[in-house]
């Protein structure tokens, strides 16, 4: 996607017809097959007709779709091929002093942390929270730097509940269990640019079962985020080579918390089973608290 048309689509994004908005997240997520791809074949791949491609690339001012098209070729040719490019112009991985630099880092987080409190954040927060304690199942995914999440979040939710599947399995088969999903079940997914192309397939044949999806993403325009959907929209930008993690692994921390904290009473005597089962395995290493 390039700058012009992700600065153009941000401003007038909530006022496009929903064909559109389909429309310009696939397009968010496609910027390659925009500038490769005919735009009959982006139209299909994108669930619309090709006369909406061409309205929307109206609505947004372009002449046209090639004129969209001829941009994001243009952009293409130009783009960073890499990590070590996506790394030019950001903190220096080496001029600086590593003390220096560590503190620029961890300052960034921390800011990006702060501003994570807002009313529209704690209200999504609560009603995501809300959807996966109702829920019959809860299917979690995320691959890549995203795994990690995902991960963290099934670990903390099989510790308080059996109702967390992670689509995650050997030989290619984690994505399967999507086969036995329905509308009482929610799908908590995360990733961030450049978003997985088995991520985003997996999101949208949710989807179609009627799957709540609980999208941890980067922006309104990502492909994870669902029409009917819960969007929990962190920061990712990082002064090193590789997008940051963190705000995602807190909103983790946070939607376990309070999943827990919605079956208290329930939660209290799970743990305590845990903990004599843990104990009666031997499973931690005992060490002395300091006084």
């Amino acid at each position: 996607m390039t700058e012009t048309f992700s600065r153009i689509l941000a401003a007038r994004f909530d006022d496009l017809p929903a064909r559109m908005q389909q429309a310009a997240r696939w397009i968010a997520a496609h910027p390659r097959d925009v500038a490769l791809v005919s735009m009959r074949e982006q139209a299909r791949k994108a669930g619309v007709q090709p006369a909406t491609m061409t309205r929307l690339a109206q609505a947004l001012g372009y002449d046209g779709y090639d004129a969209l098209r001829a941009e994001h070729a243009t952009a293409l040719r130009h783009a960073p091929s890499g990590l070590a490019q996506q790394a030019d112009g950001r903190l220096p991985l080496h001029t600086d002093s590593p003390d220096s630099a560590a503190q620029a880092l961890l300052m960034h987080a921390q800011a990006q942390i702060a501003g994570m409190t807002s009313t529209e954040m704690l209200g999504a927060l609560c009603q995501a929270a809300d959807a996966m304690t109702r829920a019959r199942r809860i299917y979690v995914l995320g691959l890549r730097s995203s795994h990690a999440v995902a991960w963290h979040l099934h670990y903390a939710l099989s510790l308080i509940t059996d109702r967390a599947h992670l689509l995650d399995g050997v030989g290619g088969t984690g994505l399967d269990a999507l086969w036995h999903a329905g509308s009482d079940d929610v799908l908590f997914v995360c990733g961030v640019a450049p978003y997985t192309r088995a991520v985003v397939e997996a999101t949208l044949q949710a989807q179609a079962r009627n799957v709540q999806i609980i999208a941890v993403t980067d922006s309104r325009l990502s492909p994870l985020v669902a029409a009917q959907g819960i969007a929990l929209i962190v920061p990712t930008g990082s002064a090193s080579f590789l997008h940051a993690m963190t705000p995602a692994f807190l909103i983790a921390d946070t939607l376990a918390a309070l999943v827990a904290r919605a079956d208290d009473p329930g939660t209290l005597a799970r743990l305590q089973g845990l903990d004599r089962q843990l104990a009666a395995l031997n499973t931690f290493i005992s060490h002395p608290r300091e006084a």
